[in-house]
């Protein structure tokens, strides 16, 4: 990504409604993994570093991030050395194995994805786990895509057969954000009619609403924690070596 998005995600990422809420939703998933004090969990792609906090609730984090600028960014934000490197060939070789990877709304900016799975699949303790998210349906495709660099957004199947083509079996995968997903369809569906770039969704809106947006994302917490969601605009997924 652009050095100007990461400057955004830094400034915005500790009271943005999408990031706050992915957190929450994020945290309850891994809560009910049930992980041990001691457990390794690895970040690839930390960005500025705004999950790291949420993440060593649950165990001790490493970190890695290709972008200079945001890996300084999540070192000063947490304290963690983040280590340089990117998938799927570029990770630091003396990284070990762990009992969760994770990687959030990464996997879409790689061309590779299978191979990028391959690798995560080789970073796993026996019965290790990685979750990990992506944006989801690509006739939602955009200019915010095209801004972010991905290379695509992912249905169910389609993320399905790319982790099963590199040897992960599907522990449970569910879309989420859910409520606010008929927003985001319209908003994106004016601006090709206007044939405009449209908002990004990339600045805090106003306190008001985004407080209505981060209670209404991070409901879906809860639900996440009893039942898969059948629609969203975002993907997560479970997965372990098959």
């Amino acid at each position: 990504m652009s050095p100007e998005i990461y400057e955004i995600m830094a400034q915005t990422e500790g009271e943005h409604w999408w990031f706050v809420g992915r957190r929450r939703i994020l945290a309850g998933v891994i809560k009910d993994m049930g992980l041990a004090p001691s457990a390794r969990i690895l970040e690839i792609g930390a960005g500025t570093g705004g999950n790291l906090d949420m993440l060593r609730r649950f165990g001790q984090v490493e970190a890695v991030e290709m972008d200079d600028y945001a890996r300084t960014m999540a070192r000063q934000k947490s304290g963690i050395p983040v280590r340089k490197g990117q998938l799927p060939d570029g990770l630091p070789g003396d990284l070990g194995r762990f009992e969760l990877v994770c990687l959030f709304d990464v996997l879409e900016h790689i061309e590779d994805d299978v191979a990028a799975l391959e690798r995560l699949r080789g970073l796993l303790q026996p019965r290790g786990r990685i979750l990990l998210t992506v944006p989801a349906h690509n006739w939602l495709w955009s200019s915010h895509d095209v801004r972010l660099h991905h290379f695509r957004r992912y249905s169910g199947a389609l993320l399905r057969r790319r982790c099963e083509a590199a040897g992960l079996g599907i522990v449970r995968l569910s879309y989420f954000n859910l409520w606010l997903s008929p927003l985001a369809v319209l908003a994106r569906l004016a601006g090709r009619l206007a044939q405009q770039e449209g908002s990004l969704g990339e600045e805090t809106p106003s306190a008001p609403i985004n407080w209505a947006f981060r209670v209404l994302f991070s409901s879906e917490a809860a639900l996440l924690r009893r039942f898969d969601l059948p629609f969203g605009i975002s993907l997560l997924t479970i997965l372990e070596a098959a």
